[in-house]
């Protein structure tokens, strides 16, 4: 357990549990369940994920004037000139079990840089033309925002599939043995009284 007194412990502690709680939004699914779009723009939940290692791999890499250590693993900046959604599907080529292993990596390379360096090293976003300039702590609160927003989508996105739902593994956090059903039909004689 992180010491949560501690500022950059506390921030990296909540950026891993963002991590882990996207992760294990795909547990038990097949291939086709996690590539399935899931919203009218095509969001899918391995797309997520890759979306999601692309982002830590990039604003904990480059910002820091770091590499991954396997660049071709990841989607390049040039390649969203062709395809503006390049990071948010798998490819053929590429698997579940693959990108979930490859955002572990990633997750590792991230931790990396965040052990390394003190909240207020300085670093420098490439791809933001206006405001480039920043500190550790602002892309850990950057990028654990992202991800918080994006492990939101998968709450979503899993829900809709298959009814799981929970905010950790192994911590629901929801009711058991609730009458959903009910609470739904409750809610929605309530919308309609304002119809």
């Amino acid at each position: 357990m992180a010491d949560l007194s501690d500022p950059k412990a506390a921030l990296h502690a909540y950026l891993r549990g963002n991590r882990e709680d996207l992760i294990w939004k795909l547990d038990g699914l097949s291939e086709r369940e996690v590539r399935l779009p899931r919203t009218a723009t095509g969001n899918n939940l391995l797309g997520l994920v890759k979306h999601c290692l692309n982002v830590e791999a990039g604003y904990f890499g480059p910002t820091f004037g770091r590499e991954f250590p396997t660049p071709d693993e990841l989607v390049p900046l040039t390649a969203f000139d062709e395809d503006p959604q390049a990071d948010w599907y798998a490819r053929e080529d590429e698997t579940k079990d693959g990108l979930i292993d490859l955002y572990r990596r990633v997750g590792a390379f991230a931790d990396q840089t965040i052990d390394q360096l003190p909240l207020d090293a300085p670093g420098q976003v490439p791809w933001w033309p206006d405001r480039q300039d920043v500190t550790l702590q602002r892309i850990i609160i950057h990028v654990t925002c992202d991800l918080a927003r994006h492990a939101g989508h998968a709450d979503i996105m899993r829900e809709q599939h298959d009814t799981a739902v929970g905010l950790r593994r192994n911590n629901s956090v929801i009711p058991d043995d609730y009458d959903w059903p009910a609470y739904v039909s409750k809610l929605t004689k309530l919308a309609d009284h304002f119809g």
